[in-house]
């Protein structure tokens, strides 16, 4: 008897190249965390995002994330804001630092940090003697973020932003792409993003000297002696060459990966608009979504569930969007500026699966399980 196999919400999708690079890796025996493969991946990133940073690849984005904070001089006592409506990979390293998160909600037109609320926040924080010590905004989805609004904000106060593009490597905005638009950017490459090394991510700083600080860091901050010598903190977050080589691997795809995905949102939109109960969130003039995940908003809760649960049915992967970090047990006691938005899109939005490996096969399933469900 045949079974169906499950369908994910999205899964890593490899190329042809990535067993070259990693075969050199180990035929050179290049294992550790450093190598060419290191560096090759860092200017392939560098190549692509336009050549106008530098990068350093990471263990992972919520490292990266921590790198910028460490940068930034954030410590004990300081605050950061932070986007609410997003993974908790985005404000947890802000505890790392012994630092306190206070949490912005978002606007409807991106479903991304609000620039009104994010005003009102560093001026309540001023008057209360609180500046805030930077900002992390999210391109959710790969859905960027108004930048334009955000940038001018933290530039008005003083405040460095922290562009979390962990979901929006191959989007863009007015042209930029994203992880390049504020003044420290992060990408993540976990086994779900656009593009995998498996585990993986990678800072994107202004300067050589600052990717040299992060790499610094990031090795366990030893000093330049003989010996073992340590006058600062460091962590062990460098990426190794083996990683790499996936990565280097995956760059030659990555334009590929954007369409398939770009593609999945198109054939959903169009099957899917017949019904008044889905809706679509769309991408603003001089704005560009990788579609990382295609997302639909439906009326209720209720409508939402249902769908959820005959996909579950029919082991077809879907997830609720982000619940938001001011709602999350851990940051129940976190300041927060909200408006709704976030609450509301938690309880009735929901993920459909969109790997770049879906077969058309893939897409009739969910499609043909989702319109059975909208007509029960």
């Amino acid at each position: 008897m045949l079974t169906k196999t499950k369908i994910y919400l999205s899964s890593p999708h490899m190329g042809t190249s990535e067993r070259k690079f990693v075969a050199d890796a180990f035929d050179t025996n290049w294992i550790a965390p450093l190598g060419p493969h290191v560096d090759g991946f860092e200017n392939d990133i560098k190549k692509y995002l336009g050549n106008s940073k530098e990068v350093a690849v990471l263990s992972s984005g919520t490292a990266s994330i921590h790198m910028a904070l460490q940068l930034l001089g954030v410590t004990v006592g300081d605050e950061v804001l932070c986007q609410s409506f997003t993974f908790s990979a985005s404000a947890n390293p802000i505890l790392y630092q012994g630092a306190t998160p206070v949490f912005i909600d978002s606007e409807s037109d991106t479903w991304n940090m609000c620039p009104e609320l994010l005003e009102i926040a560093i001026r309540d924080r001023i008057k209360k003697h609180k500046k805030p010590k930077a900002i992390i905004a999210v391109h959710l989805y790969g859905m960027p973020y108004k930048a334009n609004e955000i940038n001018a904000i933290a530039k008005k106060y003083d405040i460095p932003v922290i562009e979390d593009s962990a979901e929006a490597l191959g989007s863009s905005y007015f042209d930029k792409k994203c992880g390049i638009l504020s003044d420290i950017g992060i990408i993540s490459f976990n086994g779900n993003k656009i593009i995998t090394t498996s585990g993986g991510g990678a800072l994107v700083v202004n300067t050589e000297e600052l990717k040299q600080k992060a790499v610094f860091y990031s090795t366990q901050s030893r000093d330049n002696a003989p010996h073992y010598e340590h006058s600062s903190i460091g962590f062990n977050y460098r990426m190794s060459n083996v990683l790499a080589g996936i990565g280097r691997g995956q760059m030659e795809v990555i334009d590929d990966r954007v369409h398939a995905r770009k593609q999945n949102f198109e054939f959903y939109k169009k099957h899917l608009s017949q019904f008044e109960e889905i809706t679509f969130l769309e991408e603003p003039d001089n704005f560009f979504s990788n579609r990382w995940i295609t997302c639909i908003e439906t009326p209720s809760y209720e409508l939402r569930e249902k769908i959820r649960l005959e996909f579950l049915k029919d082991d077809i992967e879907s997830r609720p969007l982000w619940k938001p970090m001011h709602v999350q047990p851990l940051f129940k006691d976190s300041l927060h500026f909200t408006n709704g938005t976030s609450e509301d899109l938690f309880q009735r939005g929901l993920c459909l699966p969109s790997g770049s490996n879906l077969s058309q096969d893939d897409l009739l399933r969910i499609l043909t399980n989702i319109t059975k469900t909208l007509k029960l």
